[in-house]
């Protein structure tokens, strides 16, 4: 049944009204140094019996849709202990009405202003057949929406081109708070849309991300690094056009970055250079970004948290530059050796597998590094039986030698020979025994002819 103005406008009031009685009945103080009042914005932003008139006009709709964004957001965990309690009032089930109560007023929209809605979508290059109703409002707002929460997020922004543009000066002009929260609701609507419609979106969204992520606040970029994240994984690489460098160029500059946001600097980071670069191993992002991170490890290299978000984004990495990585053996090694004996298992076990993705991928050619690495092994080999995860440790171990065994040969034996008759290592050299009744001359003969490409991930 077909809805009138009138009708959507008594829809609008009445799905905002659970969130202004909540509003009413929640005591709120504003967090210390927070300098602005969430409930007092998401009021607003709220429709009322005296200021919404039959007919719902577009600066009503806008405005509410701002308020379920903010809403929504507090279900996503503030990255920085500054603005912990920004958003942390505001309970789960709000969070979740707020979506659900959006969601349903798009399908009421649509009764009423359905033509107007697909000449929107359509001039966003979009088809409105492909895109679900309850997202449709949203993506009509979404050029309109995003200007304005990309000004807010610039108000407090550092002017680069000014010497003397400072923190406190850019708070001055606006708090910082306003950008946060502006923050947050871009992130909301951007990870409502996905793949394939995003990419047609790209030239609205991506100068808003850069925008976040060129925010001196942490808490800004994070959210700016978590929106190009989603991104990454829903566009084309074709998508990206002319913003390719300039996004990669913004990663590498925020990789530097605090502790409380360097997972979502590090994962959208491999994700984009994966994705953009995916046919050029040689090329210079690939090499940028390795060294930019290899730089910051270097610094902290007993750093538990930082290092393990890393190798547990190497992976795709490595991959992605495959045998190149052979460039960047005397920066990854040291580090290996290094965190091979670090205190806590999760990382042994992630240098592993990611020592053996580094030897896949490219045999550690023509390189010293064997007698090393073989001396590294056997150590953490002994070393296991005091680990609760020795098994798994040991195990690893024993496949890391068996590769070696394979790809190097001689060079392999030569290595092995100094240890192969440690009674400690009985269970280890077992298996290597079984491998070294093959005729190794031929195989490594036949490794050496065929290439990298020959072996399969054992």
């Amino acid at each position: 049944m077909s809805k009138s103005p009138s009708t959507l406008a008594d829809l609008l009031l009445q799905l905002s009204e659970p969130i202004t009685e909540f509003l009413l009945n929640t005591p709120y103080t504003p967090p210390e140094g927070a300098n602005i009042s969430v409930k007092a914005i998401l009021e607003s932003l709220l429709p009322s019996k005296t200021t919404t008139p039959n007919s719902p006009n577009h600066s009503s709709i806008k405005d509410f849709a701002l308020a379920c964004a903010l809403l929504s957001s507090s279900s996503f965990k503030p990255l920085t202990h500054d603005y912990s309690d920004l958003l942390s009032w505001i309970p789960n089930h709000v969070s979740r009405l707020a979506s659900s109560t959006f969601f349903e007023l798009s399908k009421a929209y649509l009764t009423v202003f359905d033509d107007r809605n697909a000449t929107k979508i359509g001039e966003l290059g979009l088809k409105c057949d492909l895109i679900p109703q309850e997202k449709r409002l949203m993506l009509e707002l979404m050029p309109e929406v995003l200007s304005i929460l990309k000004e807010r997020i610039k108000e407090s922004s550092i002017d680069k081109s000014n010497e003397g543009d400072e923190f406190s000066a850019a708070s001055t002009r606006a708090p910082v708070g306003f950008a946060v929260v502006a923050a947050y609701q871009f992130r909301w609507f951007i990870t409502q849309v996905d793949y394939p419609h995003l990419g047609k979106l790209c030239g609205l969204v991506i100068p808003c991300a850069l925008t976040a992520v060129d925010h001196w606040s942490p808490e800004v970029k994070g959210q700016g690094m978590i929106s190009f994240t989603h991104l990454g994984r829903n566009m084309d690489t074709a998508e990206f056009g002319c913003y390719k460098d300039v996004i990669l160029d913004a990663c590498c500059q925020n990789i530097a970055s605090s502790d409380e946001i360097w997972p979502h600097v590090i994962e959208a980071s491999v994700v984009l250079v994966t994705r953009t670069q995916r046919s050029n191993p040689r090329s210079p992002w690939f090499e940028k970004m390795l060294n930019d991170m290899f730089s910051h490890l270097e610094r902290q290299p007993r750093n538990k948290e930082r290092r393990i978000v890393w190798l547990e984004s190497a992976d795709s990495l490595f991959n992605g530059v495959g045998l190149v990585l052979l460039a960047h053996f005397r920066r990854i090694f040291p580090l290996f050796f290094e965190w091979m004996h670090a205190d806590d298992d999760d990382t042994l076990l992630l240098v592993l597998k990611r020592t053996y993705t580094v030897l896949r991928l490219t045999w550690i050619r023509n390189s010293p590094i064997i007698e090393r690495l073989v001396r590294e092994l056997v150590l953490v080999y002994k070393e296991a039986a005091l680990r609760k995860a020795r098994e798994e440790i040991r195990a690893d171990v024993r496949q890391l030698l068996i590769l070696l065994q394979e790809t190097k040969g001689l060079q392999f034996k030569d290595a092995w020979d100094k240890y192969r008759l440690d009674p400690d290592l009985t269970t280890l050299g077992a298996p290597l025994c079984v491998m070294a009744t093959r005729n190794l001359e031929t195989t490594t003969s036949e490794h050496d002819q065929d290439g990298p490409m020959v072996l399969r991930a054992q």
